[in-house]
C-alpha cells in the first residue's frame, strides 16, 4: 500500500512510523529485527530504510603506493525492505539517492523494488562522502533529487532508459521527497529552498518528510510557508530524541539544524549520557504531544539503530 493511502485511511489520526539504518556489513539481519520487534507494538504502517552510498578508502601497498578501494558500510537496502515486508507484513519505503549511483543502477534498483511489490520510494540527493567538500554525483548519475525523481516518474509512465523497449510495463511508485524546515544547507535561503521543493511536488512527489528538528515552531512555520507556496501534499515531521551529549554538536554540524537553548542547557547540565537520554526522551514526548494536537499525519522517528528511546516515547503517546 502507498504511503498516501495509509495517511488517508488514518482519517486524521496521527500514525507512528520509523526510519531505520541497514546493518553494518557483516552483521546479521536478526539484530535489526531485535530493534524493530518492540516498536511493532505501535503498529507502524510503513518503515523507511536508508540507502548508503559507496565510499572509498586508500590502502598502502608494499611498494609504498596507495590503492583506492571501494567500500559500502551499510549495504542491502533492497533486501532489507523485502525482508521486513515478508517478516512483519508492513510496507517499506526504501531511500533512493543520487550519490554514487548511475542512471542504469538506479533503474535496476527500481526494477528490483517493483518486482518485490514495494510501492514507495523516498527520493534524495544524498550526502557527500567524507573525502568530498561538496556533493559530487556519479559521472552518469544525477546532481539533484529533482532529476532522480523524474526518472522514477518516467518509469511510472513505462518509459525506461532503453528507448527501444516496446510496451514496457509501468511501475507505480508513490514518491516522497525531503523537506528542510531550517533550509537545505546548500540553499542560500528558505525561499529558494521552497522553490525547489515546489518543483519536486509539481514533478510528481506525493508527500514530504522533513529533516529532524527540535523546535516545533520551525516545523509549523515551514508548513505555513509550503502552503503559501502551493505545496499541498502531506508534510510528515521527522523526529529524533537526543541520547548523548556529543549529539549537541554532531547533529548541528551534520544536519545543519539548531538545538533550542532550553534543550541544549538541559543537556549540558547532565552528568552522563544516561541523564541526557532521559532529557531527550522527555523533550521528544512533549514535542510529539504538541505535534499531535496540531494533527500531523504521522510522527516519523529516526531510530538511528536504537529502539529503546523510541519505544519509551511511543509508549507515552500511542
Amino acid at each position: 500500500m502507498k504511503v498516501t493511502e495509509h495517511l488517508a485511511n488514518a482519517n486524521g489520526k496521527t500514525l507512528f512510523t520509523i526510519e531505520i539504518l541497514p546493518p553494518l556489513k557483516g552483521e546479521n539481519i536478526k539484530n535489526l529485527f531485535k530493534n524493530i520487534d518492540p516498536l511493532m507494538e505501535f503498529k507502524p504502517p510503513f518503515i523507511d530504510v536508508t540507502y548508503h552510498r559507496e565510499e572509498y578508502v586508500y590502502k598502502k601497498k608494499e611498494n609504498g603506493l596507495l590503492e583506492k578501494r571501494s567500500t559500502r558500510k551499510r549495504p542491502g537496502t533492497v533486501g532489507i525492505c523485502a525482508a521486513i515486508q515478508n517478516h512483519y507484513k508492513v510496507d517499506t519505503v526504501p531511500h533512493i539517492i543520487c550519490g554514487g549511483f548511475s542512471r542504469e543502477e538506479t533503474e535496476n534498483a527500481l526494477i528490483d523494488l517493483d518486482f518485490l511489490d514495494i510501492d514507495n520510494v523516498l527520493v534524495l540527493q544524498g550526502d557527500p562522502i567524507k573525502t568530498e567538500s561538496r556533493f559530487v554525483p556519479d559521472p552518469d548519475g544525477y546532481m539533484y533529487a529533482s532529476e532522480l525523481l523524474q526518472q522514477v516518474v518516467k518509469m511510472n509512465q513505462g518509459i525506461y532508459l532503453d528507448d527501444e523497449l516496446l510496451h514496457a510495463a509501468p511501475t507505480d511508485f508513490c514518491i516522497g521527497v525531503a523537506g528542510y524546515p531550517e533550509k537545505h544547507y546548500m540553499a542560500p535561503n528558505l525561499k529558494n529552498d521552497l522553490r525547489y521543493l515546489k518543483l519536486k511536488v509539481d514533478l510528481g512527489a506525493k508527500y514530504v518528510v522533513t529533516q529532524m528538528f527540535f523546535d516545533n515552531e520551525k516545523y509549523f512555520a515551514f508548513v505555513d510557508k509550503c502552503r503559501e507556496a502551493g505545496i499541498n501534499v502531506p508534510i510528515i515531521p521527522g523526529i529524533k530524541p537526543l541520547t548523548t551529549k556529543s549529539q549537541l554538536n554532531i547533529l548541528s554540524k551534520t544536519f545543519h539544524i539548531d538545538i533550542p537553548e532550553a534543550l541544549a542547557d538541559a543537556v549540558e547540565d547532565c552528568k552522563d549520557n544516561q541523564a541526557v537520554k532521559e532529557v531527550g526522551i522527555e523533550w521528544t514526548v512533549q514535542q510529539s504531544k504538541e505535534l499531535m494536537k496540531k494533527g500531523v499525519p504521522t510522527l516519523h522517528f529516526y531510530t538511528m539503530g536504537k529502539s529503546d528511546p523510541i519505544y519509551r516515547i511511543a509508549k507515552e503517546l500511542f
